[in-house]
């Protein structure tokens, strides 16, 4: 018995469901890109349901209120364009008793539109699968507990940060959309993702035909870093972005960058930077180091895609699409680096 339980929680299990668990956060993270781009962060008001159901309504009439109806306890109808919410279980009268319901508190958000709601309703069951994703790759992970508990204890980590993840996400829409926590939020998801990686790495066979020396280690330090820095710059920017939004309106795309900050231009020239910085590096490990091409192809392709959806955000008036590609692939890049980086300092060794 004790053996055919450690055959089917074998090692090539547990790298399926890691590597299904680094898929499916990056499917998160783009989920989370569509729901920004679209501004349909509040299409679900309340958290973890959506207005107050576990499968969101479909159309308006289902918000409003209706005589002769059983409702239970937290479900939710708009009136006079604010969100109220069943005290308990009850069956209406002719008219509506204020008496049966309580103001929603947390934020003043009261505007349903199906289009919103139920795309911010995928980006949460896609989360879902994400923690359920994760939660197996941890029971998994339960082979090494003694040869190897650190893995275990990591993938246990993981599992935490997924429902940290979910507190956040909590908290972003009962404040109605705060940029620093959106921020937050999507730094929290890079974080996962190094770490889901890492884990990757240290299971996955040793491979030594990656020559390296602590120079270059180092610099892969270093071009981690500067792509941090711009990620971040990047999410200033974002949040002005949002604060003309709120202003102009999703029609008047050509306004959003008429004056912006300081932090735009610097986010937009320090790409130079790391264009040459990724460039030197490249031929350094294709030359000197007899590197495989692909993989340097496949991130510097990467750099031109963001570079290119950040051009057409620019002077094309944000297209749709180019925020969220913008962002994922980002993010991509991120995940590419510190993988790299992890191949490199094997080779040390």
């Amino acid at each position: 018995m004790n053996q055919i339980i450690k055959n089917f929680f074998s090692e090539s299990r547990y790298r399926w469901w890691l590597m299904a668990s680094i898929i499916v956060i990056y499917l998160i993270i783009v989920a989370g890109a569509v729901v920004r781009m679209t501004g349909s962060g509040m299409g679900c008001p309340d958290w973890p349901k959506c207005f107050g159901y576990w499968i969101p309504p479909t159309e308006q009439a289902e918000l409003d209120f209706s005589p002769e109806t059983p409702y239970k306890e937290g479900m939710v109808i708009i009136v006079d364009q604010e969100l109220r919410v069943a005290k308990n279980d009850f069956f209406t009268d002719e008219t509506y008793n204020p008496n049966n319901w309580e103001a929603y508190t947390k934020h003043d958000y009261s505007v349903f539109n199906v289009y919103h709601t139920w795309t911010e309703y995928i980006n949460r069951l896609i989360g879902a699968l994400g923690g359920v994703v994760v939660l197996i790759m941890f029971l998994f992970s339960l082979r090494y507990v003694k040869d190897r508990p650190r893995l275990t204890i990591l993938s246990f980590v993981s599992v935490l940060s997924m429902g940290i993840q979910a507190v956040i996400g909590k908290i972003v829409v009962d404040t109605n959309l705060s940029p620093a926590l959106i921020t937050f939020h999507m730094i929290a998801a890079l974080l996962i993702v190094g770490l889901l990686i890492y884990l990757l790495h240290e299971v996955k066979p040793i491979d030594y035909s990656f020559k390296s020396n602590k120079k270059m280690v180092r610099f892969a330090s270093l071009l981690i870093l500067l792509t941090l820095i711009q990620v971040i710059m990047g999410t200033q920017v974002r949040q002005f972005i949002d604060h003309q939004v709120d202003l102009f309106g999703y029609p008047l795309s050509s306004e959003w960058l008429e004056n912006g900050p300081i932090i735009f231009f610097i986010h937009r020239s320090y790409s130079i930077l790391l264009i040459i910085a990724h460039a030197w590096f490249f031929y350094q490990m294709i030359q000197k180091f007899q590197h495989p091409k692909k993989p340097y192809y496949v991130l510097g392709g990467l750099f031109a895609l963001t570079i290119f959806s950040g051009v057409l955000m620019n002077y094309l008036d944000f297209p749709f699409g180019t925020q969220a590609l913008h962002l994922v692939i980002a993010s991509l890049i991120l995940g590419a680096q510190f993988y790299l980086w992890m191949r490199l300092r094997v080779a040390l060794k």
